[in-house]
């Protein structure tokens, strides 16, 4: 078995302060180095980058929910608004 070490690479690196914002609290929320987390972030960022960002596509599925050939199903928001407003008043003529 041949393993290969990897060396560090020691680079300047400019933030945007938005960026330095966001990496100055994921060091205080881990309790971890500055290394740490710019290295944790990379390997995140870009290792998304080869995998497929392909969404698979939204499919709707119908279902029959068996109303009465009278009812609107439109109107049923309207409906459970109505027996609020009733249950209410009748709470109150108590």
């Amino acid at each position: 078995m041949h393993i290969t070490m990897m060396s560090s690479m020691r680079i300047k690196l400019t933030l945007d302060p938005d960026v330095e914002q966001l990496l100055r609290r994921e060091m205080r929320r881990t309790s971890k180095s500055m290394k740490a987390v710019v290295n944790k972030a990379l390997r995140i960022g870009l290792g998304m980058r080869s995998k497929s960002l392909r969404v698979p596509p939204f499919k709707v599925e119908p279902h029959a929910f068996g109303f009465k050939p009278e009812t609107e199903p439109d109107g049923l928001n309207q409906r459970v608004d109505e027996m609020e407003a009733d249950e209410f008043i009748r709470k109150q003529a108590r």
